[in-house]
Order: structure tokens, then C-alpha cells, then sequence
């Protein structure tokens, strides 16, 4: 069995957090829940991906999203024409495209941030195990 990850994050308004993400990157919302103790929230994923973003706002303790410059959501997209439609819809979607805090981002992708600050970069490669970021192996 493959482990499924599922990557949580508050944000300050479900609704317009759900559009985003869902023009901005194409994700389905494949699940959902209002008043659960004291949480709402929507779970979005790529098609057939073992992953999904769940976001969520808490309506009994408000927490305010703190996301720094190297919090990112990396997506690989390979094809230039694919990756290139793909950052239209970010900026589209409402997300603002920012300096990258790390350059290796800067060489090959685009870095954009949604409205609460989480940074979602798009690569214009394929993802390979090996990369690391520096070029080096790790050990």
C-alpha cells in the first residue's frame, strides 16, 4: 500500500483560498466539512495524485496563517507550454508572483504567492529523485 500524504494549511477565507487553488492549479476539491469542532475546511488534489492540500479555518480560535519564504508547494510541469499556461492561470487565479528566497527556484521556475502568503513554486522540469537543489548528492 502507498502512504498518502496530505498537507494541511489555516488560511483566513476558505472560499476564495478554494477558487484559488482550484484556477490557479487545476486541483479538484475531493472533499469537505463545516462546523467540526469548531473547523471548516476543503481538501483539494490533482487527479489520480497521492497527495492533496486540506485547508482550514478555525471559527472558535482564529489562527493566523504565517507562512515564511521557504514554506513551498513545488510543482513540476515539463512541457513549456503546459508549465507556461500553468503560470497564467496562477496570476489569473490572484496569485502574486515573488522573488524567490532561494535562486535554485529562480533558474528553471516561477515563484508565486497566494493571499496568504504560501508560496507555491512552478518548475519547468521534470522531478527526478536525485534532485536536491544543490546539484550534490545527499548521503
Amino acid at each position: 500500500m502507498n502512504p498518502h500524504l496530505r498537507i494541511a494549511r489555516p488560511v483566513t477565507d476558505l472560499a476564495t483560498t478554494v477558487a484559488q487553488y482550484r484556477a490557479g492549479l487545476g486541483l479538484e476539491v475531493i472533499g469537505g466539512f463545516a462546523g467540526h469542532d469548531g473547523f471548516d475546511g476543503a481538501m483539494l488534489a490533482l487527479p489520480g495524485a497521492d497527495w492533496h492540500l486540506e485547508f482550514t479555518v478555525c471559527t472558535s480560535k482564529p489562527v493566523t496563517p504565517t507562512p515564511t519564504a521557504e514554506d513551498l508547494l513545488v510543482i513540476y510541469v515539463e512541457n513549456p507550454a503546459e508549465w507556461e499556461a500553468r503560470c497564467a492561470a496562477l496570476l489569473a487565479a490572484r496569485f502574486t508572483e515573488v522573488a524567490s528566497h532561494n535562486p535554485y527556484w529562480s533558474r528553471l521556475g516561477r515563484t508565486f504567492a497566494d493571499r496568504d502568503g504560501y508560496r507555491v513554486v512552478v518548475q519547468r522540469a521534470a522531478w527526478r529523485p536525485s534532485d536536491s537543489g544543490s546539484g550534490e548528492k545527499l548521503t
